[in-house]
């Protein structure tokens, strides 16, 4: 498991900036005399970077060794955290997450794939929790070092968190993992990469000036041109003979609920970790060390979780895993609605040990069963298409929380200002909403559904 420790470590340094940053936004946004709402682009601009990149990432790995790429990835994201933390405005974080989604677009889901043709499926579960122990670090400490680094010294400091970490994963990646490539691959889909780049690109850009109050025929033009590439995309995937992004595998069910249910949860669960430090910090008037505190007990969840998982599956199974807990984490979100400034803060922490426990068994099963019945041929494809879902979900969840934000400020006649407790009480209930309507999707999912992986055998 020496392998899936390396890729660890990748996931740790991506995990780890993700929480930290949410933690800091508030500070951030008064750095650069603006809000925390408008200051999401930052936070949707990674994502959107990501996701925009993901899909040429198998490809890349095939052509070039993932060996190199994972390293030049790595390279290339410690770069990117080092100009965030140099930036002096906004445009200039903005353009600086971009180059790190560029570098964990690569680092990611090569570091998956390197993992996948590393094991076999009986030892998936069991690979894909240790891959994440340390990754679910990141979250664990991420908030309270975020916010004791806001608090007691300068948000700059948590992107330079990255860099030790980089040159650690550089040195590991160049001694133990093997340049896999793939003798025979098929030409870049240079079509679908821009088509596919330019439909979600104008999507989530929309989203975000809806979430920074900005409408008008300019919004409305992102979002038909956005969606009229993206029906181009999806044409052209199904006329070519080798798309980029390879749309016959939803036709394989376990894939697919990874794909269409996970993506659903995700963005439901994505906007959590925005909207919980600007609840914590601008609704209850906590400093940002003590919200990182409070935070701190969603990776703690996250972490215990990773030794229950494989246990949960195999006795369960992933159809009542995915329907049970889609429930549960549903109902953690839904209780930070009711969380007011008189709420004692051992229940807030509960809720939150409890909702991180439960959405990281779902993360976890959802990871897994993706690639329970994909052959390895497709392993490459697989791997990029559910990688870019993943954090296309990610970023719109982030994006719905400011969206969701500002429809209400629009809503009471506040055209601008800071959100007020309730309009985040009522977000976290959308959310909740959007998260139980996942569950739906799991139910047509055959009970023996990814047993090889899971160990699981349906009653007769």
């Amino acid at each position: 498991m020496l392998v899936a420790l390396v890729v660890a470590c990748a996931l740790f340094m991506e995990t780890l900036d993700s929480t930290v940053i949410t933690t800091a936004l508030p500070a951030i946004a008064e750095s650069f005399d603006t809000s925390a709402a408008h200051l999401s682009l930052a936070v949707t601009a990674y994502m959107l970077s990501i996701a925009v990149f993901i899909p040429i990432s198998g490809w890349v790995a095939d052509r070039y060794g993932a060996r190199t790429i994972f390293r030049l990835a790595i390279a290339v994201f410690t770069l990117g955290s080092i100009c965030c933390g140099l930036s002096n405005g906004f445009v200039e974080l903005v353009a600086s997450r971009i180059l790190q989604g560029l570098g964990g677009a690569m680092m990611v889901p090569v570091g998956r794939l390197v993992l996948l043709r590393s094991v076999e499926k009986a030892d998936l579960v069991q690979a894909m929790s240790y891959v994440t122990i340390p990754g679910v670090i990141g979250p664990v400490i991420g908030p309270p070092l975020g916010g004791l680094i806001t608090t007691y010294l300068s948000w700059r400091w948590i992107f330079f968190l990255n860099v030790p970490i980089g040159i650690l994963g550089i040195v590991l990646v160049s001694l133990v993992i093997k340049n896999y490539r793939e003798s025979a691959r098929p030409p870049l889909d240079w079509g679908g990469f821009f088509l596919t780049g330019i439909a979600v690109t104008c999507l989530i850009y929309a989203l975000d000036q809806i979430a920074r109050g900005i409408t008008g025929i300019a919004l409305w033009s992102y979002v038909g041109v956005g969606l009229a590439v993206g029906t181009l995309a999806v044409l052209h995937s199904r006329m070519s003979a080798h798309p980029l992004i390879d749309l016959s595998l939803l036709r394989v069910p376990t894939f697919a609920i990874q794909i269409v249910g996970g993506s659903v949860f995700r963005v439901a669960s994505g906007a959590v970790p925005f909207l919980l430090p600007l609840l914590l910090q601008l609704g209850f008037g906590m400093t940002a060390f003590v919200s990182g505190l409070m935070t701190f007990a969603a990776g703690a969840g996250s972490f215990a979780m990773k030794v229950s998982a494989r246990p949960f599956l195999r006795r369960f199974g992933f159809r009542q895993v995915l329907i049970g807990n889609g429930i549960i984490s549903a109902l953690s979100i839904l209780a930070c609605a009711f969380f007011t400034q008189s709420t004692p803060a051992v229940v807030i922490f509960a809720v939150l040990l409890v909702g991180g426990f439960f959405r990281s068994l779902q993360f976890t099963a959802f990871n897994t069963i993706a690639y329970a019945d994909i052959p390895s041929s497709r392993i490459s494809a697989a791997t990029s298409f559910a990688s870019m879902a993943q954090s296309l979900a990610n970023g719109t969840g982030v994006a719905l929380g400011a969206v969701i934000l500002q429809m209400e400020l629009m809503l009471r006649g506040a055209d601008s200002g800071a959100p007020s407790v309730l309009d985040m009480q009522y977000a976290f209930a959308v959310c909740a909403l959007l998260c139980a309507s996942s569950v739906l999707l799991y139910l047509g999912l055959a009970p023996d559904a990814g047993g090889e992986v899971s160990g699981h055998r349906a009653r007769s």
